[in-house]
């Protein structure tokens, strides 16, 4: 499938993508190089954000800046944003970073639920902050995109930490909408169905291939989606033209949330044994990622 919009139309924009060195967070960052725009991914892998950029610079030309941060902690965020405002105020930021895996919530330890919980509640509120209130002190305007989930409506079993966490978001979309707008800050959220990358499907459908047919099941329009789907969504709420737009968050999901909720709650049906398997998968698709990390 084409991109929808002419080349060209984010040519202006300084956009920074959370989680932009792999998955989702990668394809919105490439969507946004192309049409012009100048893109700052961060995120802890230095090495994983520089691989990134030089290809997608070495693909679409342009600039693409990496950044090395944790977003759990208010400091960091703080000095990143501070570093990149000092070339130029942003346009735009795309919460993406994440962390999911699914489990039962009986089995959940503190750590697990403050991972996910540390990075997408925390985190996400500290990027939007610091950005945020820099826009308002330099009476910039500026747009946000939150990657959230169709669990927000309806909850999140075995998914509990990401569904807590993301609905937060959610709730923190529609409140500085109203709060921000005065000042032309416009906040919007994406709640994608399954796109599958390898690294977030390793860990939510451990074992599962993501064209088979389980990857597909609960959709009505019976495929799973297509990256340039979620891309063309991400730039329509980036570029001029949908001002009005603010505090929505979008479900793209093939209607996955309305036929059947969306979420995990088919994985009731698991034996402690075939969760004990699951684990298993998860823990190697963990130590692989731990392994390019240390290359």
């Amino acid at each position: 499938m084409a991109s929808m919009f002419r080349d060209g139309l984010l040519k202006g924009k300084r956009i920074l993508v959370t989680g932009g060195g792999t998955g989702l967070g990668k394809e919105m960052a490439e969507d946004y190089l192309r049409l012009g725009a100048e893109v700052y991914i961060c995120g802890r892998r230095k090495q994983v954000l520089d691989d990134t950029a030089k290809e997608l610079m070495d693909k679409h030309g342009g600039s693409v800046k990496t950044h090395s941060v944790d977003i759990r902690v208010a400091q960091a965020v703080d000095e990143m944003v501070e570093e990149i405002w000092a070339e130029g105020p942003l346009t735009g930021l795309v919460n993406n970073a994440a962390g999911n895996f699914i489990s039962p919530t009986k089995d959940l330890s503190s750590r697990g639920f403050d991972a996910i919980a540390g990075i997408v509640f925390h985190g996400s509120f500290y990027v939007t902050h610091a950005i945020g209130t820099r826009w308002i002190r330099d009476k910039v305007p500026g747009s946000v995109i939150s990657i959230l989930t169709t669990w927000i409506w309806n909850g999140g079993p075995f998914t509990v930490p990401s569904a807590m966490s993301k609905a937060g978001v959610n709730i923190m979309t529609k409140s500085l909408a109203a709060e921000w707008g005065p000042y032309g800050i416009r906040l919007n959220a994406i709640a994608p169905g399954p796109f599958p990358t390898e690294g977030a499907w390793a860990r939510l459908s451990p074992g599962q291939s993501t064209d088979g047919e389980g990857s597909r099941e609960g959709i009505p329009m019976g495929r799973v989606g297509q990256m340039s789907e979620l891309q063309n969504l991400a730039t329509f709420l980036m570029a001029d033209g949908c001002e009005y737009l603010t505090g929505q968050t979008i479900a793209i999901d093939g209607g996955g949330f309305s036929a059947g909720g969306g979420n995990f709650s088919r994985l009731s049906k698991l034996s402690d044994e075939e969760w004990d398997k699951m684990r298993e998968m998860i823990r190697g698709a963990n130590d692989k990622d731990k392994a390019k990390r240390s290359v």
